[in-house]
């Protein structure tokens, strides 16, 4: 699991000095919401990293990405996810990097020119339009806009929150109910929606724990008023939203748990650094107390083990596919998660009054990746459904 080819070690060596060289110094910018001068600065990173060769990890080569493995693309987000703006400068950052690999497995030629080759070039961004606040998102097959045939066009009606990255995207891939008399997991189907049609009205960024964000940083509150797109935006077969959804959840999972982790080691960076450093009297490091040392111990473990558990989960998929690795898939999920908001914790509560402020990245992720237990399914769920397999092999 460890055996990383020179090949591999050499783009993650690259990749990490990028970050630590070009892309962190960017953060204060983000955490002071200084978002016009920092989107000016991103893109020429961006067009640095492309020139670079290293845009699009998780995309195969004939798309123009890396053709990066699961687990060699996992490596990779890890490292990214050292920064708040890692994944953005590469072109994986979600919701677009799910929706690319959407669109290139079920996207028809026309929709793969229109949508998915800008996408890849960094042209445009996209969102997903799944989550409603009238409905819970524990349970995906059940929502209540609606995509009604009218001639050779869909009519979509609804109400959508946090659609990430709503603010300044061309298009939306919206989950709506078409079939509604079918199986509750056939009744959804995935329709393309370009934001400039009207009908499509994007409320507001929805606040986070007091911050509203912009562009890409966001969470975009959609009204869908009588929105009509011609049936040709349908992505794949009418009926097969929620299956379609499912397939982009395993691999996505591998990135959010590689991304957390990186995260985890940032945090816990600052923590050592800032334990070494800081003297709660003279001579006295803070590094001294042995509640530094347990959180130390305790964090350097955890992360360890998560890490493991991902890589495993990721080798599983590459190897036997999606549906053999579910358990693993679960499991990574709410484990990670725990650890990612433990680590987290404690980095802030080290950094004192510090930690509360914006000087450091750590109060950011505090706030966006509590989220963390939430989406994508919430602890309860996943550890639900994965007790529930595994006690089904004893029945």
């Amino acid at each position: 699991m460890n055996d990383i080819s020179p090949e591999l070690r050499m783009i993650l060596s690259t990749i990490r000095e990028f970050v630590q060289e070009e892309i962190i110094p960017l953060e204060p910018l983000l955490l002071n919401h200084e978002y016009n001068p920092l989107m000016a600065q991103l893109q020429e990173k961006r067009d640095k990293a492309h020139s670079l060769g290293l845009w699009l990890p998780q995309i195969p080569q004939e798309y123009g990405g890396m053709g990066l493995t699961l687990v060699e693309h996992g490596r990779v987000s890890e490292i990214l996810g050292r920064s708040l703006l890692g994944h953005y400068v590469f072109n994986c950052q979600a919701p677009d990097a799910g929706n690319m690999e959407i669109l290139i497995e079920h996207g028809t030629p026309e929709q793969k020119e229109t949508y998915l080759m800008p996408l890849l070039r960094g042209e445009i961004r996209s969102c997903f339009s799944m989550t409603e606040p009238e409905n819970p998102g524990s349970n995906p097959t059940w929502m209540s806009t609606k995509a009604v045939k009218e001639g050779s066009d869909y009519v979509i009606t609804g109400h959508k929150w946090f659609s990430t990255a709503a603010d300044g995207a061309t298009f939306a891939i919206v989950m709506a109910i078409t079939n509604p008399t079918a199986a509750k997991h056939e009744r959804a189907s995935q329709i393309i929606v370009p934001t400039a049609v009207p009908g499509f009205r994007l409320v507001r960024n929805t606040s986070v724990m007091g911050e509203r964000g912009m562009g890409w940083a966001s969470h975009g509150e959609i009204m869908y008023d009588g929105v009509r797109v011609p049936q040709t935006n349908l992505l794949g077969p009418e009926g097969a939203g929620f299956a379609i959804a499912q397939e982009r959840l395993g691999p996505g999972r591998i990135h959010h748990c590689m991304r957390w982790i990186g995260i985890c080691e940032r945090a816990f960076d600052l923590m050592c650094a800032h334990a070494v450093r800081r003297e709660v009297a003279p001579g006295r490091p803070l590094a001294e107390q042995q509640t530094i040392q347990n959180w130390v111990a305790e964090s350097r473990a955890e992360i360890n083990a998560a890490r493991l558990m991902v890589l495993d989960a990721a080798y599983k998929i590459d190897a036997q596919g999606q549906y053999a690795a579910r358990d693993e898939v679960s499991l990574i999920k709410f484990y990670v998660a725990g650890v990612l908001q433990r680590v987290l914790d404690r980095a802030l509560q080290a950094h004192g009054a510090l930690g509360m402020t914006d000087e450091t990245p750590i109060a950011y992720w505090y706030r966006h990746e509590r989220a963390a237990r939430i989406y994508d399914g919430p602890d309860e769920v996943h550890k639900r459904s994965v007790a529930r397999r595994i006690l089904q092999r004893y029945a």
